[in-house]
């Protein structure tokens, strides 16, 4: 089955893109992670990768077409048949029909279902932050979108009124879908229903703007769930990825706060800031052992997947005219995460390598990433190893006077691996410091100072 190429959503509050030039011909083979186009945003032009194999066929916009985000623009086939040329783009009209101008919504500003990710077709709403007919300031967290790589927040791109909630929590909505309205004044009467209740000639364009998706779930799924438990569901241990929003997640780390206790506690996820009340109020667990005498090494490790990290240095790599190196790059994101979990203000040293002795410098998370920071003479609070490009996958030293976080892959996925004594760097900090760089990594762009 053919696979649809989509204009991806490069920025929160785009809306659509400009097809700079196609790199690939109809007909051509590509392989996943191979640069299909260059798009251009207000912002930045990037290079969009194939997310499947196989041969780009039907392509439907041609270079310098403006087409909205989630609209598809190719696909990628199992066979080079049936490929052809581009069609000329066909104009488009800024203020076009909206998509339930038979549901009466209210006049304003559209907002559509973003592609957090280059393959992402759907998002899950997680949790709308705001409610219907409230005001809303630009910049402002709208609503939590979950998807098969990470939950984050998708934030208001003009001020007004949310005068229209199109999406329920726990509906799966297409990219490029109109999920809410801002409207300039004040809503006489708000609208807020679930995606399942949008009228039938909205939901039939929905289902032709993506021929080969699966009929449309949302007639068929009952109403929106029972508001979240207050108390916890079961007792079983966490199993797995914990979920929860990036604020949340900064927040704990800032704290010192475990999340897995949530959810070993039978808490529902995702959990969100107003979890972590219920998560200070639980019971400290039993105080750990006294850290071993003799400098014995304990070792923290996380994984996360690492889509977003390679799509940042990619962008890095076209946005700078000398990219920085890996072991730079992951020293900033580390630096930036020790800082929280330290609460440090003053310089910070954190030495940096791969195979060869690590260089060390200072404030690496402060300096722009297009350039090395200037190498230190001081004592490193941190030594820093990009094993990335080895066959390595951990090293655990014997004595660890300076905590060791070494960074490993296997495929599509990144390993963390601090190596640490309790007496240099406390449990609670190292868990904070390895938290926070797995959220950095997983969201580059959220978490740059």
């Amino acid at each position: 089955m053919p696979h649809e190429v989509i204009m991806p959503a490069l920025g929160m509050a785009q809306d659509s893109g400009v097809i700079v030039a196609w790199l690939k011909s109809p007909g051509d083979e590509v392989k996943a992670g191979d640069a299909l186009m260059e798009v251009e945003t207000d912002k930045a032009t990037m290079e969009v990768e194939a997310a499947h194999d196989g041969f780009l066929a039907d392509v439907r916009a041609a270079e310098g077409a403006t087409v909205p985000v989630g609209q598809i623009v190719a696909l990628i086939a199992e066979t080079a048949d049936g490929a052809g040329e581009a069609p000329a783009p066909a104009a488009r009209t800024e203020d076009g029909p909206k998509p339930d101008d038979e549901g009466a919504l209210p006049e304003g500003h559209q907002v559509i279902m973003p592609a957090l990710g280059m393959a992402q077709d759907s998002g899950i709403v997680v949790a709308w932050l705001k409610d219907a007919g409230e005001p809303v300031a630009e910049g402002d967290a709208l609503l939590e979108v979950e998807t098969d790589k990470a939950t984050m927040e998708v934030e208001a791109d003009r001020a007004g009124y949310l005068a229209a909630i199109l999406a329920e929590e726990r509906d799966d909505v297409p990219v490029g879908q109109v999920i809410a309205v801002i409207s300039a004044e004040a809503p006489a009467t708000p609208v807020r229903r679930a995606m399942s209740a949008a009228p039938a000639p909205a939901r039939q364009e929905a289902a032709t703007a993506q021929p080969d998706a699966a009929p449309d779930k949302g007639a068929e799924r009952p109403a929106p769930p029972a508001p979240r438990p207050k108390g916890p569901a079961t007792a079983a241990a966490p199993a797995g990825r914990i979920l929860a929003s990036p604020k949340a997640r900064r927040l704990a780390a800032e704290e010192g706060l475990d999340l897995a206790r949530l959810a070993a506690a039978g808490y529902p996820q995702p959990f969100h800031v107003a979890d972590l009340e219920t998560l200070r109020a639980l019971p400290k667990s039993a105080a750990p052992a006294a850290a071993p005498a003799g400098g014995e090494v304990g070792v923290i490790s996380a994984e996360i997947d690492a889509a977003a990290y390679d799509d940042f240095r990619a962008w890095l790599a076209t946005a700078t005219d000398t990219p920085p190196g890996g072991p730079h790059l992951l020293a900033a994101f580390a630096a930036g995460a020790m800082r929280a979990a330290l609460g440090a203000e003053g310089t910070l040293t954190i030495a940096a390598g791969a195979l060869g002795a690590p260089a060390a410098m200072d404030d690496a998370d402060l300096a722009p990433l297009s350039a090395v920071p200037a190498p230190s003479e001081a004592s490193p609070a941190l030594i820093l190893r990009d094993l990335t490009g080895t066959a390595l996958t951990a090293v655990k030293p014997a004595a660890a006077p300076v905590p060791q976080l070494t960074v490993t892959r296997r495929g599509d996925t990144l390993a963390l691996h601090l190596a640490h004594d309790a007496a240099a760097l406390p449990e609670e900090a190292a868990l904070a410091l390895v938290a926070g760089l797995a959220d950095r990594l997983s969201e580059p762009l959220r978490h740059l100072l």
